[in-house]
């Protein structure tokens, strides 16, 4: 089930700031959520925003393929 990002994107905002989210995508596919004030990308998992602050991937991390942070 894929929902509409546009539509996310109304209601959903960054938990840390605030702020506004931009869609990230591969192949057509929504994958994350990015916060430009924050330099952080909440993941999509399973079609569902992970919309928590401790499960955010640093944007230069999501840019080089990580997808989740690792433990530790």
């Amino acid at each position: 089930m894929r929902f509409d990002t546009e539509e996310m994107l109304k209601i959903l905002a960054c938990p840390r700031c605030i702020g506004s989210l931009q869609t990230l995508s591969e192949d057509g596919v929504a994958t994350g959520f990015a916060c430009e004030n924050c330099s952080v990308v909440y993941p999509i998992r399973d079609d569902i925003p992970v919309m928590l602050i401790d499960e955010s991937v640093p944007r230069k991390d999501w840019d080089a393929g990580v997808r989740q942070v690792s433990a530790g």
